[in-house]
């Protein structure tokens, strides 16, 4: 006996926190929604910080209260130079005071941050959740079907692709990608530690890339260190007592004493960008579109500004009579993530790529760029915003001019 069709207005495939998220915001906008997330065979230990753009994102979807209690503030954030370099770079601190906000944003585990998602699902009655994979997925003019691994079928007007970056959907859309592999490794896990981190998430540049420990609640951190594959093979064996007091002596004891929290996640890095982000009724969302380093916390938030562009686009379309999954809407919501996701991917290759140079002149211009930050205040608050993925304000362009 065949299984039921079920029938939507969009499906979402993928059960990470982009996917949930684009779910949660398709739902909250009216929509009739499917979402296919399946349990994960394994915890994700990885931590992300939510900056100013997806904490409004995730406060308007009504869910930021149940994240703010559970996740540390980033209230400042530090540069440092932690190269041997002839030329080094001044050290910089940038406050969220001084752009008028109580943090630039919020860092916590994402099997904490998935949880709250999860829950949040059961508020809508327009969202069914199944606990299932796509095994095939077909488009034609007028629909989308998406066929399960259990044998059965979904119609929709639109798929949403969140399944990650070997995305089946992406596949099946004909989308190809762009990938560029980095010289570099990053070494992913979170720290205990008996000095308070004071709310400030430093950055120590090294010849390999950055070294960025990021508060977690208590005395606890995370870490993300780009290093050399040399350096990772390394770190690899190292026990867990070695590989803490090597994080100890590179933070200059920043934190005091070091203990490991948890496994290291180990991963090659590079760059893979979707040369369009959405065709064929199948729109892009998270590393189903674009896989960037992890510089500057700017993965999951671009793909949190994914989830909720592609539902504000088809809200729109859905109240106005429109195909949801139409030309029209997939062009524009193309068209309308193009810009970000390229612009962000370009700054996060550019500063890998910068501490590795061995040219003097190239350090040179970092530390100006960094000694004119420091001091010139509407380039501070331009590039702070800039981060969150804001613009200047109107008083801030007329000092420009």
């Amino acid at each position: 006996m065949s299984k039921p069709i079920l029938n939507c207005d969009a499906a979402v495939v993928g059960g990470g926190p982009a996917g949930l998220i684009a779910a949660l915001a398709l739902a909250h906008a009216g929509t009739n929604a499917v979402l296919l997330a399946p349990r994960p065979s394994h915890a994700d230990r990885r931590t992300t910080a939510l900056l100013g753009a997806s904490v409004d994102i995730l406060r308007a979807l009504g869910i930021w209260e149940s994240i703010f209690g559970k996740a540390a503030p980033l209230e400042r954030l530090r540069l440092a130079d932690g190269t041997r370099r002839l030329i080094r770079t001044p050290e910089v601190t940038f406050d969220a005071s001084e752009i008028g906000l109580e943090a630039f944003g919020y860092n916590i585990e994402n099997e904490t941050l998935l949880s709250v998602l999860r829950e949040a699902l059961g508020r809508y009655e327009n969202l069914r959740v199944l606990e299932r994979s796509a095994a095939r997925v077909e488009t034609t003019e007028e629909r989308a079907r998406l066929v399960l691994d259990d044998g059965g079928e979904i119609e929709t007007q639109l798929v949403v692709a969140a399944d990650g970056r070997n995305s089946l959907c992406r596949a099946s859309a004909g989308i190809r990608t762009t990938k560029r592999a980095l010289p570099q490794t990053a070494l992913a896990l979170n720290l205990r530690h008996t000095r308070p981190h004071k709310n400030t998430s430093t950055e120590f540049h090294t010849e390999s890339g950055p070294f960025t420990l990021v508060p977690l609640p208590g005395l606890r951190s995370s870490l993300v260190w780009v290093c050399t594959t040399r350096d990772a093979e390394r770190v690899r064996t190292a026990s867990d007592a070695e590989l803490a007091r090597e994080i100890e002596a590179k933070s200059h004891s920043l934190l005091g004493e070091i203990a490991l929290d948890g496994p290291r996640g180990i991963f090659p890095l590079g760059i893979e960008i979707a040369e369009k982000f959405a065709a064929n009724r199948i729109a892009l969302v998270g590393e189903a579109g674009h896989v960037i380093p992890p510089i500057g916390a700017q993965g999951l938030n671009l793909g949190i500004r994914d989830a909720n562009a592609i539902a504000e686009l088809v809200a729109v379309a859905v109240a106005q009579g429109r195909d949801p999954g139409g030309s029209d809407v997939t062009e524009a919501y193309d068209f309308t993530r193009r810009g970000d996701v390229r612009a962000r991917a370009v700054a996060v290759e550019a500063l890998g790529r910068s501490l590795l140079s061995g040219f003097l002149p190239v350090h040179m211009a970092r530390g100006l760029g960094l000694e004119i930050a420091s001091r010139v205040p509407f380039l501070r608050r331009g590039l702070m915003r800039g981060g969150l993925g804001g613009s200047l304000s109107a008083r801030e362009r007329s000092e420009i001019a």
